[in-house]
Formats: structure tokens, sequence, C-alpha cells
């Protein structure tokens, strides 16, 4: 598995793209105050894990732990979507998550 492009080569890529990601989704979506960061995460996470984009999962784990979900929750929400998004999915999903301790 690529790993997923940061911030950096996003920019250098397609600058564009990164910033309507930057302005859009992280300075607004991400700002709005109905759900909190911590519950956007949780649903970030839940989206690219029944969506196959494990190449996104690693950059989501660590900005989950930021926006205060614990290594622990995140396993359990994997766990849990195994059985809405599909086993080979949320093991995927897991592997993201043993990856970011090593």
């Amino acid at each position: 598995m690529r790993p997923s492009l940061d911030r950096n080569t996003l920019t250098r890529i397609a600058p564009k793209l990164a910033e309507l990601s930057q302005d859009v989704l992280f300075n607004d979506i991400w700002q709005r105050d109905t759900l909190s960061p911590r519950e956007r995460s949780l649903l970030t996470l839940s989206a690219l894990t029944a969506l196959g984009r494990v190449q996104q999962i690693p950059w989501h784990i660590h900005f989950a732990q930021q926006n205060g979900l614990t290594r622990e929750e995140i396993a359990e929400a994997f766990t849990h979507l195994a059985f809405y998004a599909g086993w080979p999915a949320a093991v995927s999903a897991l592997g993201c998550l043993d990856e970011e301790q090593n």
C-alpha cells in the first residue's frame, strides 16, 4: 500500500486540490460546531473503512487521536464496522491502526 499524500506533496502535485482541501474541508467543514472534531473523525474513519479507502486511513487515525479518540475506541469502531462495512474492510482498517503503533 502506498502512503497517502501529505499536505506538501499534494500542494506540489495538485496545488488547487490542496488549496480546496485546506479552505473548504479543513477551514470550513471541519470547523462547523454541530459535530465535534472527535465525532467528525469517527465518521471519517467509518466512511473511509466502508469505502475501502485504506490509503487515507493512517493519516486520519493520527488526526482522530489528536481529536480525542483513543486507540481502543478506534479499534472498537473498526470491529463494529466489520458487521456493517464487511470483514475485509474492517481488518484492513485495523491493519492501518497496527501500523500506527509501529
